[in-house]
Order: C-alpha cells, then sequence, then structure tokens
C-alpha cells in the first residue's frame, strides 16, 4: 500500500495529503481507511457515490449493519432508553414550547419519547423497513426522506443527530444544510464513535458504513466550520462516544488545522494489543454494565415493548 493518497481532498480542511491506516473493514473486506496529515480526519478512500449511499440507507443498512430488517424488542427498548438519556441530558437547553428535529431517526424512539415529554418532535429516516414500524406502530412524526430532500425553513429549535454524521459522504455538507434547518439561535445535539477511544480493538474499527471516524478535536472543528460554536461536551476523551451539544452561530472561525491530531490517532489506535484492550479496568466495568443491560433487556424486552405499543395503539 502506498504511504500517501490523492484520489480525493479531505471533507473538513481541503488537504490532499493522507496516510493509510487500514485495508480492511471489521469483517475482513477490503476497505481503506486513511488519515489526513493535515487536520487528522479519518475517512474511506475513495468515497462511494451519494446515489450508492442513497441505495444502501434505503434498503440494505440495517440488515447489514444490525441484523434486522424490522427491529426487534430488544432493539426497540434499547433505543427508547437512550431516547430518555438523550432527552435528560438536551431539555435544559431547550425553550419552552420547543421544536426538535432529528435527522437519521431510526426507529423513531427518541422522537416519540421528546413527543411524550410535551415536545414538538419530527424527524427523517431514509430506511423502509425501519421508518414503516415508525409510522405504523409508534405513529411518531418521522419522513421516510433524505436530509437533503428537506426544505431549509429554519424553524426548528434543536437538531438531533445521533451516530449519523459518520455515515454521510460529506459530513461538512450535511452540517450546513442542518444550519439552515435550525432557528438563529439553535441547538445541534451530536453523538458518534470516538476513535480516539477508542471504542473497539483495531482490528474492529472500521465498517463501511462508517464513512468518517472522528475524534472530538475534529467533530469540533467540522462543527465550527459548519457556522456552530460549543455549548457544552458531554462526554471525555477516553469514553467510546463523543456527545457534543452546539449551538448556531453568526460567525465561521478561521481554521487552525492540528497536524499533530493524525499522530495522536495512529498512537490512539495502536495503544492497545487485543488482551490489553479486554483487560482495561474501563472496558471492563462498561462491559460488565452492558451484559447486565442486555440480560435485563432478554427478560424484560418482550413486555416492554407490548405495553409501549399498546400506549400508542389503544
Amino acid at each position: 500500500m502506498n504511504a500517501h493518497h490523492q484520489q480525493q481532498l479531505c471533507n473538513l480542511c481541503q488537504g490532499s495529503q493522507f496516510t493509510p491506516l487500514s485495508e480492511h473493514d471489521r469483517h475482513g473486506k477490503a476497505l481503506i481507511t486513511a488519515v489526513c496529515d493535515n487536520c487528522g480526519l479519518v475517512t474511506h478512500m475513495p468515497l462511494p457515490s451519494e446515489q450508492a449511499l442513497r441505495d444502501y440507507y434505503a434498503e440494505d443498512y440495517r440488515k447489514d449493519y444490525h441484523g434486522d430488517a424490522v427491529p426487534n424488542p430488544r432493539r426497540i427498548m434499547r433505543a427508547w432508553h437512550n431516547g430518555e438519556r438523550i432527552y435528560q441530558q438536551v431539555s435544559p437547553f431547550l425553550p419552552r414550547h420547543a421544536d426538535v428535529f432529528e435527522v437519521g431517526a431510526g426507529i423513531g424512539c427518541t422522537v416519540k419519547v421528546f413527543e411524550t415529554h410535551g415536545i414538538n418532535a419530527s424527524g427523517t429516516e431514509p430506511n423502509h423497513e425501519f421508518n414503516a414500524y415508525t409510522q405504523s406502530v409508534l405513529h411518531a412524526h418521522v419522513e421516510n426522506t433524505n436530509l437533503y430532500d428537506l426544505k431549509a425553513t429554519q424553524q426548528h429549535d434543536a437538531v438531533l443527530l445521533i451516530h449519523v454524521i459518520e455515515h454521510f459522504r460529506e459530513p461538512l455538507k450535511a452540517l450546513r444544510t442542518i444550519a439552515r434547518l435550525l432557528r438563529n439561535d439553535g441547538t445541534l445535539y451530536i453523538e458518534c464513535p470516538n476513535l480516539s477511544a477508542p471504542f473497539a480493538t483495531f482490528d474492529r474499527l472500521f465498517h463501511f458504513a462508517h464513512i468518517y471516524n472522528f475524534t472530538h478535536h475534529t467533530l469540533i472543528q467540522m462543527a465550527q466550520m459548519a457556522g456552530f460554536e460549543v455549548v457544552k461536551i458531554f462526554s471525555s476523551e477516553d469514553e467510546p462516544d463523543i456527545q457534543i451539544l452546539f449551538q448556531k452561530s453568526a460567525t465561521v472561525p478561521s481554521p487552525k488545522w492540528d497536524t499533530a491530531e493524525a499522530q495522536r490517532i495512529h498512537q490512539a489506535i495502536h495503544q492497545y494489543g487485543t488482551l490489553c484492550y479486554h483487560m482495561r479496568g474501563n472496558y471492563l466495568r462498561r462491559r460488565i454494565s452492558k451484559i447486565l443491560s442486555y440480560l435485563d433487556e432478554i427478560r424484560h424486552a418482550k413486555a416492554f415493548v407490548r405495553v409501549l405499543e399498546a400506549n400508542f395503539n389503544p
């Protein structure tokens, strides 16, 4: 593999020099992932076309990535609890009678959670099967459409982007599009995997659907370039997910690229061998918590979902 690639420009800094990080995805399939030498943004090379991505997310993504064409009870219960967590984090920063919009709403649980708390909540989700459940069972206001098909109405007080930004072909374009959906003082809440944690062992890091991999640093710079400023960072550098609340800003700062970020990413993704990664205290605590959560889902998910669905389908 060549030391550098110049097939494309970095979506963040427009740099043309990349250093490869990996030649394979988490399933062993061919997938070149590289880091921009100028700013540290990590991306696939080459990028898939916009049309290929539209088709993939509309038809295949949920089955390929999650193994489900239709959401199962455990996934629904998990998504509902996740929606409650996000509501608790974001709601203190919302105005009264807020209008909240989620891009890539998945099952629709987060939109429905906000609605049950008295928020005017809606969203968009490109996948057909999950959106069918959203509309027919949860009756959440989630359109089966794409971000770029929406009109720039500037009507929303907040936009949620939960594990979605890593899926865009051009995340800077996506964030600028989202800015046009927001009122002038509107907020944007983003969650995504944290590459600098790292969130998996090296051989499990990269996936076709995750076109970009962010650190706190590169995500904040991307948001700033799109016209947002940081309101609150909920996550630490060693947590597997980044969680940041931004606010729409009238100014875009002059970029100052940190060329050391690429080297920090190299060190982060290679800092643990497989055994050391799984023996870390942080990993063991999170793994135990996740196993307990899975056991709770196995015991209670079907009953939880029956009650949930009955509430919206009397």
